[in-house]
C-alpha cells in the first residue's frame, strides 16, 4: 500500500491534467481486473465481471485528480495564476512547485521578508490574486519557456511521519485509490455475484464531471464513493463535528443523500467483520461524487465511505495506513454476496 500511494502521490495531476494519475493507476488496478480503459473525459475504468448473467453491478470510485494553480500571465517574468479547485491562499507565500511545462520547471511562490512589511501584514493572508512564482527567469525566457494555461501543483510526494501515518501531497484522493486497489486485492479470489466496477474519476476538485459521466456510461446499480475526511487535529474547531479520528477506522456516511439501505449494510459488514468504523453524518451536500452519482439515468443506490485525513488541500495531507486497510476491507465485505443480499434487503 505504501509503494501503490507513494507512486500516485507522485503524479503531477491536476483537474483536468489526470492522465499521468490515470496511467499510474492503470498499471496498478490491470492485474486485478479482467478489462481496463480509460474514456473520454480521462477516467480510468477497470471490471472484474462475476461470470453471472445479468448480473447487477457495484461501482466504487475514487477520484485522481488534485487541486494546483494555472498560469494566466507573465510579468517581469514572474508567474501570475489562479487556482484549480480549493486551494487555500495561506498555503502558497513560500511554497515550492512544479510548473507543468514539458520538461517540468520548479518554481517558488514569491513573498515578502519579514523586515520590509508593513506592520500587521504578517496576520494577514495575502489574496491569490496578488501572488506571483518566481521561476528565476527573465521576461522573454519566462515567455517562451511558459505557455499561458501551463497547470501548476505542489511540488513533493510521500514520507513517513512516526510509525503508521504517511505525510505527502495528493492523498485527496489517490490515498482512497489506493484502497481500492487493496480491495481488489483482497477479493482476488473470492467468488463474486456482481460485476465489480473500479473508477478512478476526474476532475471531482472542479465539477465532478468524470464521475458525472463515467456513472452513466457504466449504469451501476449500486455505487460507493470513497473519498477523504476531516481529521480531528487540538486545532480543529468543534471536534464532535465533522472530524474524525485517524486510526478509528472508515467513516461512513449517513444522511438523506446515502441510500438508507446501503448505509445499514456498510455499518452491519463493518461491525460483524470486526472493522472499526465511524459516523459522519451529511445533512446535505456530501461533497464527494456521490452527490452526483446518486442522480445518474434514474437514479443509483449510494454509499458513502470516507478516510480521516488531516490538513486537506495543503501539501502536507496525513493518513495512517491503518485506516487505508480498514477502508479496503470494509469495501471487500460490502462486495462479498451483495448481489444476493440486495434482493432479500431492498
Amino acid at each position: 500500500m505504501r509503494n501503490a500511494l507513494e507512486r500516485l502521490c507522485s503524479q503531477t495531476a491536476p483537474s483536468g491534467f489526470e492522465a499521468p494519475a490515470a496511467q499510474a493507476a492503470m498499471d496498478l488496478l490491470r492485474p486485478m481486473v479482467d478489462e481496463v480503459s480509460i474514456d473520454r473525459l480521462g477516467n480510468l475504468v477497470g471490471v472484474r465481471r462475476c461470470g453471472r448473467p445479468g448480473a447487477k453491478k457495484l461501482l466504487l470510485d475514487a477520484h485522481l485528480d488534485e487541486i494546483g494553480l494555472i498560469v494566466i500571465g507573465i510579468e517581469d517574468g514572474f508567474l501570475r495564476f489562479r487556482s484549480i479547485g480549493g486551494v487555500d491562499p495561506r498555503m502558497l507565500p513560500d511554497r515550492e512547485l512544479t510548473i507543468l511545462t514539458n520538461p517540468p520547471l520548479f518554481g517558488v511562490v514569491s513573498c515578502l521578508a519579514p523586515h520590509i512589511q508593513k506592520k500587521g501584514d504578517a496576520d494577514k493572508a495575502v489574496p491569490l490574486a496578488d501572488l506571483f512564482i518566481d521561476i528565476g527567469m527573465t521576461q522573454e525566457q519566462a515567455e517562451k519557456a511558459v505557455p499561458i494555461g501551463t497547470p501548476i501543483v505542489y511540488r513533493g510526494s510521500c514520507f513517513a511521519l512516526g510509525e503508521s501515518q504517511v505525510c505527502g501531497k495528493a492523498m485527496d484522493d489517490r490515498a482512497c485509490f489506493v484502497t481500492l486497489l487493496r480491495c481488489a486485492e483482497l477479493l482476488r479470489d473470492k467468488e463474486l455475484d456482481v460485476d465489480l466496477y473500479i473508477m478512478g474519476s476526474t476532475r471531482e476538485e472542479v465539477s465532478g464531471a468524470g464521475a458525472t459521466t463515467g456513472t452513466f456510461a457504466i449504469a451501476p446499480d449500486y455505487c460507493v464513493a470513497v473519498d477523504v475526511t476531516h481529521g480531528k487535529t487540538p486545532d480543529v474547531p468543534n471536534p464532535r463535528g465533522r472530524v474524525l479520528e485517524l486510526g478509528g477506522g472508515p467513516a461512513v456516511g449517513i444522511g438523506p443523500n446515502m441510500t438508507t439501505w446501503m448505509t445499514r449494510r456498510m455499518i452491519a459488514k463493518a461491525e460483524s467483520n470486526d472493522i472499526p468504523w465511524q459516523g459522519e453524518v451529511m445533512a446535505g451536500h456530501t461533497g464527494t461524487n456521490g452527490w452526483h452519482m446518486q442522480v445518474s439515468r434514474e437514479g443509483v443506490a449510494t454509499s458513502v465511505v470516507s478516510l480521516p485525513l488531516k490538513y486537506m488541500h495543503t501539501p502536507i495531507e496525513v493518513l495512517t495506513l491503518e485506516d487505508i486497510e480498514s477502508v479496503a476491507k470494509l469495501l471487500a465485505a460490502f462486495t462479498e454476496n451483495l448481489g444476493k443480499e440486495a434482493e432479500t434487503i431492498c
